[in-house]
């Protein structure tokens, strides 16, 4: 009987690594919805109770397993207000579509949080799912109203942090990102209880 009484706890940390899951998955997605990469170099995966594609491709995973580590160390310590995913052409460089993914911090479960003596969260992890099967379901809906790529394309994350974090060695400054003529949608948001998660498109409009 004392188990159903427990109230849920996710951790700071606990929930950090949702945030960094559904990153992954949703990077994953628009790499896959947007062509960047052949359709044969990603795998199917079931997630939030929906297939998901992941790319196999070693340098992508290499490159987001280290972005995400590094991310969730940073967001624990609230160091962390957005990351943006970027798609360029590569011919001349410009960015055509930049997708924010905006992190705020919330209170959690202040009596629980007293209780504990840290800082946690009690909303129903399968509620939290769900949520996240909504937006990831929104990404690919999503795809099917913006421009067609019809050049070739790269991509980058660019890790929107405060001043006093430690850079790893191997990152690189950014310049500030504009699209021209960009239009915006807004996809629903998620919440840990201790996170929130929006996401927003922004993509250059052609007419």
């Amino acid at each position: 009987m004392s188990q159903q009484q427990t109230k849920n706890c996710i951790t700071l940390r606990g929930s950090a690594q949702i945030l960094c899951e559904y990153l992954k998955f949703a990077i994953n997605s628009v790499l896959f919805q947007r062509g960047l990469y052949p359709p044969e170099s990603f795998k199917a995966e079931q997630q939030y109770g929906i297939t998901l594609l992941i790319s196999e491709d070693p340098q992508i995973k290499d490159f987001l397993t280290n972005l995400l580590t590094q991310s969730e160390e940073w967001i624990i310590k609230k160091k962390v207000n957005k990351l943006s995913l970027i798609i360029i052409n590569v011919a001349n460089k410009e960015i055509l579509e930049c997708w924010d993914f905006n992190v705020q911090y919330e209170d959690g479960d202040v009596a629980l949080s007293k209780e504990k003596n840290e800082t946690v969260g009690s909303k129903d992890v399968k509620k939290i799912q769900q949520e996240i099967r909504d937006v990831m379901l929104q990404v690919a809906a999503t795809i099917s109203y913006l421009p067609f790529l019809d050049c070739r394309c790269s991509f980058d994350v660019l890790v929107h942090a405060k001043t006093d974090c430690d850079v790893p060695d191997k990152w690189a400054e950014a310049e500030p990102v504009s699209i021209a003529n960009a239009q915006n949608v807004q996809l629903k948001s998620f919440t840990t209880s201790l996170h929130k998660m929006e996401t927003v498109v922004s993509y250059k409009f052609v007419d």
